[in-house]
């Protein structure tokens, strides 16, 4: 069974940074478009930002300038370095590995900012 170990989430006041890493198999990191996507109660589960293979990043436009995402292929870990955190931000973040055949996903960690 294929497992993601996320890290890093906490309680942060609003304008305050955090960085949320992610570790996962050698052998599905390295063929993965990785992603980070967060849940706030009660609403659906979105994309944050995402990177390909290749370093191609993607991101949601309420955390252009604010998110960093970046990977690091020789610790097969993806990191999410979040700076200017705003209350509207709280959310469990999950990380998912996706290779070309199904998608995998973290347990979550929590970020909560505080106004």
């Amino acid at each position: 069974q294929v497992q993601l170990a996320e890290s890093g989430g906490g309680l942060v006041q609003a304008g305050g940074s955090l960085r949320l890493s992610c570790a996962a198999p050698g052998s599905i990191f390295s063929i993965s478009t990785m992603g980070w996507y967060r849940q706030a109660p009660g609403k659906q589960r979105d994309l944050v930002a995402v990177i390909t293979v290749g370093g191609v990043t993607t991101y949601a436009d309420s955390v252009k300038g604010r998110f960093t995402i970046s990977r690091d292929n020789a610790k097969n870990t993806v990191f999410l370095r979040m700076n200017s955190l705003k209350p509207e931000d709280t959310a469990v973040y999950y990380c998912k590995a996706r290779p070309s055949w199904r998608e995998y996903w973290g347990q979550g960690t929590q970020v909560n900012v505080s106004s």
